[in-house]
């Protein structure tokens, strides 16, 4: 199984894999969020990526304060960077966003190892599902996103789970 706690896995993958690679090196964006256990999730990693699919980052801060100062001086020069508050998942969370290249980076942080998120949980069981359902459920996957589905809910589609598909989806079993 790919070692998705770190990037390197993408220099030996897709075009889009190698280009977000090179591009979060080039910026430096782990070791710039070293400190804060940083996680690439979503779509580039387990490749059923649209085009504009962004880097989804994730990071455990201990204090969502100290960590939104952290992103304003870290990354605020960066093209287009916003910064929201989040209430997602019922606990607070802090969202940075901004250009890279030909990549928006979305850095989420909140007070919660990163490997327990639930971005961390859904990329490895969806990895998971492609792995044991092969490349035409992948292709499924994929053409449901470009018809407008999110990732989890097209999962959900394709296995007919019922319920919330962003709940039903941690309860597989990997």
């Amino acid at each position: 199984m790919t070692n998705f706690k770190n990037i390197e896995y993408l220099k030996e993958g897709s075009d889009r894999q190698k280009e977000a690679y090179n591009a979060l090196r080039k910026y430096k964006i782990f070791e710039r969020l070293k400190s804060y256990n940083p996680l690439l999730t979503g779509t580039i990693p387990i490749k059923i990526d649209l085009p504009e699919s962004d880097l989804d980052v994730i990071c455990q801060c201990a204090n969502l304060e100290h960590f939104e100062s952290f992103l304003v001086e870290e990354f605020q020069k960066e093209k287009h960077f916003q910064l929201t508050i989040s209430s997602k998942e019922n606990t607070g969370a802090v969202v940075c966003s901004f250009m890279i290249d030909a990549f928006e980076v979305e850095v989420f942080g909140q007070n919660k190892p990163t490997e327990e998120q639930n971005a961390y949980r859904h990329m490895l069981i969806e990895h998971y599902l492609l792995e044991k359902n092969g490349e035409a459920f992948r292709q499924k996957i994929i053409a449901l996103k470009e018809e407008g589905l999110k990732t989890e809910p097209a999962f959900a589609k394709l296995l007919g789970l019922e319920g919330d598909p962003y709940q039903t989806l941690l309860k597989i079993e990997i």
